[in-house]
């Protein structure tokens, strides 16, 4: 079997496994937030922001809902990492941004951060501030033992099969699931052109 070969039927395993329930439990926090006028805000570092970037134009535009990805702003991001650190990048937009019980964050990672390892901080402190304001933590991580998936509120776990190649299952399939939610009858508001 060629390498190509063995990766789509990775791939294939992931999609047969992957939690549909956990999917559409998202789901319906995306229409609550949106019936309630909240806000989502979109949180990822590395190949998980570009997915942030392009998930927000996606539930903006299809879907009507008020998104931001906070790594969109990359003045704010680099003044905030050279001033007060990395680690509280997304807590501090957050502050800022005075979040509330009616909005949502939604993380995309592959490990979902570790308090232990020091590894995502910035993702763990927001998730904290996030708890402390009553808004709902949903995400999209590779890892069940990490800390979105453990503190989160609807966390889809792309299952973890291939360890070896959990980074770009992971990442993959964090858009595979956001398609997936903002295609959904419940939410997709306005048809795309193709």
């Amino acid at each position: 079997m060629s390498f190509s070969e063995q990766f789509f039927t990775e791939v294939e395993q992931i999609a047969k496994s992957i939690s549909k329930e956990k999917i559409e439990s998202i789901v319906d926090v995306m229409s609550l937030v949106r019936t309630r006028k909240g806000r989502l805000f979109v949180l990822g570092v590395g190949g998980s922001a570009g997915n942030a970037s392009h998930a927000v134009n996606d539930f903006r535009k299809l879907c009507g809902i008020e998104a931001y990805a906070p790594t969109d702003n990359v003045s704010e991001l680099t003044a905030r990492t050279n001033d007060d650190g990395f680690e509280t990048i997304f807590e501090a937009y957050l502050r800022t941004s005075n979040l509330t019980a009616s909005d949502c964050l939604l993380i995309f990672s592959v490990g979902g951060g570790s308090e232990e390892r020091k590894i995502s901080m910035n993702l763990i402190n927001a998730i904290k501030y996030a708890k402390e304001q009553r808004a709902t933590v949903c995400g999209v991580v590779g890892k069940s033992a990490g800390y979105t998936a453990l503190n989160g509120d609807h966390v889809v776990v792309v299952p973890e099969l291939f360890p070896e190649r959990v980074t770009p299952h992971s990442e993959a399939f964090q858009a595979v699931v956001w398609h997936s939610i903002v295609s959904h009858p419940k939410l997709q508001s306005k048809k795309t052109t193709w």
